[in-house]
């Protein structure tokens, strides 16, 4: 393929008589230039008479005491200084393009997280890096911590009943769970109501909700006013706990903070206790031995940054400034 005129001036153009020429001026002398640039004085005067050959222009006047350049060589200096201050840029520009965070953050979650601490750095984390992608899924909370360990996560957030050598626990946040009852429930909308009225009750549970598992703090309430009379409904999942107290089939415990929009809607009935609920940690599991990417690091970084900065009053649904009672 032939070349057209200016593609040919482009291609044959030998850059380094771009950069002489520009030390030329700087210098407003060739000795001088000579010397920056560690040349002959000869090969430099013949650098700048090939430039001027290349664009068949005069850009430097020399005469016998004097250095001035011609109106092209002030053009083509301006047009220089661009090119070379471009080219500076190059290492840093492509070394700030390597620090560019992409890749995959694979989140397991037990299925009642909810907290504005991880809905925030996801937010965040999409407006920061924008090539950064999610894969979420919610599990058991004994799922969460065998794909952490197994390092099919990159982190999991979770309840914790038994602690494993292998992995990291951070309290991330803390709840409250409240006990509630769906409308066709006999104990929906009555007030004043004490412990000793849920005894015959039938119950919903989580699967972990038993003295030897992570909702222990429920359990031992339960057992305690005497409330495990007949359990009706497990799940592992909130949304189908949630299900079958909304149609009735028991009364159940569940994040208070989760279901407060479903109490105003009329969907739950809060029962006692009103105060001092039974509390649980959720936390943040990681594996020491899962080699992250860099939008993991991020990601798991910043979440323990928080959970080392953020006191955990200040990471407690509902605040313990703020009324529990129904």
């Amino acid at each position: 393929m032939r070349l057209d005129g200016e593609e040919k001036f482009v291609t044959q153009l030998d850059w380094n008589l771009l950069r002489t020429f520009v030390v030329i001026v700087e210098e407003a002398s060739i000795t001088r230039a000579a010397n920056r640039l560690l040349r002959g004085q000869p090969a430099v005067s013949l650098a700048l008479q090939r430039l001027e050959g290349e664009l068949n222009c005069r850009l430097i006047e020399r005469d016998r005491g004097s250095f001035r350049l011609t109106a092209a060589g002030s053009t083509l200096y301006s047009e220089c200084v661009d090119i070379y201050g471009g080219i500076s840029r190059l290492k840093d520009i492509t070394a700030e393009a390597t620090k560019e965070i992409s890749g995959e953050i694979s989140i397991h979650l037990a299925s009642h997280v909810i907290t504005p601490i991880l809905d925030n750095l996801l937010t965040e984390t999409k407006v920061l890096y924008p090539k950064v992608t999610f894969s979420i899924k919610t599990a058991t909370s004994a799922d969460v911590t065998n794909s952490v360990l197994e390092k099919n996560a990159s982190f999991g957030i979770c309840l914790v009943n038994r602690r494993l050598p292998e992995l990291i626990y951070k309290a991330l946040y803390r709840e409250f769970f409240g006990f509630y009852c769906g409308p066709p429930h006999n104990l929906f909308g009555r007030s004043k109501l004490k412990m000793e009225d849920l005894r015959d009750c039938d119950i919903v549970s989580f699967a972990t909700d038993d003295l030897n598992d992570a909702l222990r703090p429920v359990a031992l309430l339960r057992k305690q006013w005497d409330m495990a009379q007949r359990i009706v409904g497990r799940s592992s999942q909130l949304e189908e706990v949630r299900r079958m107290i909304q149609c009735g089939l028991g009364i159940g415990s569940l994040p208070i903070h989760v279901v407060e929009r479903d109490v105003r809607d009329g969907l739950l009935w809060r029962l006692p206790p009103y105060e001092g609920p039974p509390e649980v940690d959720i936390y943040l599991v990681t594996n020491s031995k899962k080699k992250l990417n860099r939008a993991e690091q991020f990601f798991v970084a910043s979440l323990q940054e928080q959970i080392r900065t953020i006191p955990i009053e200040q990471r407690t649904y509902p605040s313990p400034g703020s009324a529990l009672t129904g």
